[in-house]
């Protein structure tokens, strides 16, 4: 399968770009700078910036899906780059296609704020995330409202560690907490929705 894949210069990004060629995917990652995807190897670089709707149509041409693993500079001031960034990335979508399209946020956007771990919902988010994650919440709604085959995957809390294939997923979140689950297996969930339609237009939570 043609993948492009956002962010892919990022941890999580890097770990979905290792694990879709050991899948066999033809890859090609939108990077703002190429001199950053050192190590990226046998992925199509295409100079381009979310924020710039006019380098998505070289990136989304002959693509059969996009994985997105974009994410934002920590900060405590407002910003709206992942909203802005999903309105131009779905309208380039619906425009041009692809029509597959599997999007990481994270608990505590929209319906899933508080469901989080104890230090997470009362630490972590409101002193350092509260401005972030009111923008993943946007994020989402812009992706909600298209009519792409879409799913949004809200993980845990991300760590370094190894792909397990132990995780818990939920979309209905009565009684779901959420803690901790490694990039890899991130990863891994994302790349099964490639081949499987049971998260189409669903926002599934995953945790270990």
């Amino acid at each position: 399968m043609r993948v492009l894949i956002i962010g892919a210069t990022g941890p999580t990004g890097r770990e979905l770009v290792r694990q879709a060629r050991e899948k066999g995917h033809a890859i090609s990652a939108l990077v703002r700078r190429p001199d950053a995807a050192a190590g990226l190897a046998d992925v199509r670089l295409i100079k381009g910036d979310l924020l710039d709707a006019s380098t998505l149509t070289e990136a989304l041409r002959d693509q059969d899906a996009v994985l997105s693993a974009v994410g934002t500079m920590l900060s405590r001031k407002p910003t709206t780059q992942l909203s802005d960034g999903a309105r131009n990335l779905v309208a380039a979508m619906e425009r041009m296609g692809p029509r597959r399209l599997v999007c990481i946020t994270g608990i505590g956007a929209g319906d899933s704020r508080g469901h989080g771990s104890f230090a997470y919902n009362w630490l972590v988010m409101p002193l350092l995330l509260s401005e972030i994650y009111k923008d993943k919440t946007r994020q989402e709604a812009v992706i909600q409202a298209s009519s792409l085959d879409w799913t949004i995957v809200r993980p845990a809390e991300l760590t370094d560690g190894p792909a397990t294939g132990a995780y818990r997923v939920a979309t209905d979140l009565s009684g779901f907490v959420g803690s901790k689950i490694s990039r890899a297996d991130v990863a891994g969930f994302m790349l099964k929705q490639l081949d499987s339609a049971e998260y189409a237009r669903r926002l599934p939570a995953i945790s270990n």
